[in-house]
């Protein structure tokens, strides 16, 4: 579904990721964790087109993509929620679901993914003229979610889903991924809580200061050395 090789980004002059590479495979769940300013959020920038790469490839269903800007991406099955949701606060909570399928003309099929996404998360189906901004921060991430599917994407960039999120909901939002994945949609998820991420994940990738240090199968990294010390205290 998605394959990266050596890229390499830079804010500047200021290089701030060096030759990593991942692959997503369709219908899976990878992950990519380590520390606040590891480099983790420039990676999924550059793989949606908000970051420019200076070197290396992206490829989203075997078809060249690092030079096709944002858009383009999300019209071939790409999508991203961003860290921190960027939701529209001031519009509704219907209205900014509208607006994740803005690049579709299939209005009826546009209306079976409000559907289910309505279904995914049923207490938005309450709340649709509820304006975003009133909503809770667990909520918040929830529509930011199902915003991000209602382009309808073979494949889900997540980019920090538990920031902010009181812990009591940060369970929900796991496994409301989990079961979303199951549906068949591809994710790629960029995380702060590595035993969490892990414990979801397929295959996972560790970042440290814009380098990739360890990768394999989550349940191998979750039990390395290099993880239980660096990220679980233990």
């Amino acid at each position: 579904m998605l394959r990266v090789r050596n890229i390499r980004v830079s804010y500047g002059r200021v290089p701030a990721v060096h030759d990593v590479s991942l692959a997503v495979e369709a219908g899976r769940i990878a992950a990519v964790v380590g520390a606040n300013g590891a480099g983790k959020s420039t990676v999924l920038r550059a793989i949606a087109g908000l970051n420019k790469i200076d070197a290396g490839a992206i490829e989203l269903g075997g078809q060249p993509v690092d030079r096709l800007p944002a858009h383009r991406r999300v019209g071939l099955g790409l999508s991203l929620v961003p860290e921190g949701r960027h939701l529209f606060p001031k519009l509704t909570v219907q209205r900014n679901l509208e607006l994740g399928a803005y690049s579709r003309r299939d209005r009826r099929e546009v209306a079976q993914s409000l559907a289910m996404v309505l279904e995914t998360f049923p207490f938005l189906k309450d709340r649709r003229q509820q304006l975003a901004g009133t909503l809770s921060g667990g909520e918040q991430q929830m529509l930011a979610i199902g915003r991000g599917l209602m382009s309808r994407p073979q494949l889900l960039l997540l980019d920090e889903p538990s920031w902010g999120i009181a812990p009591m909901l940060v369970n929900r939002i796991f496994e409301t991924i989990a079961a979303i994945n199951r549906t068949g949609v591809a994710i790629l998820l960029v995380e702060q809580n590595v035993q969490r991420a892990l414990s979801i994940a397929h295959r996972a990738y560790v970042i440290q200061t814009g380098r990739l240090v360890a990768e394999g199968s989550a349940a191998e990294l979750l039990s390395s050395d290099l993880v239980r010390q660096a990220y679980l205290g233990l």
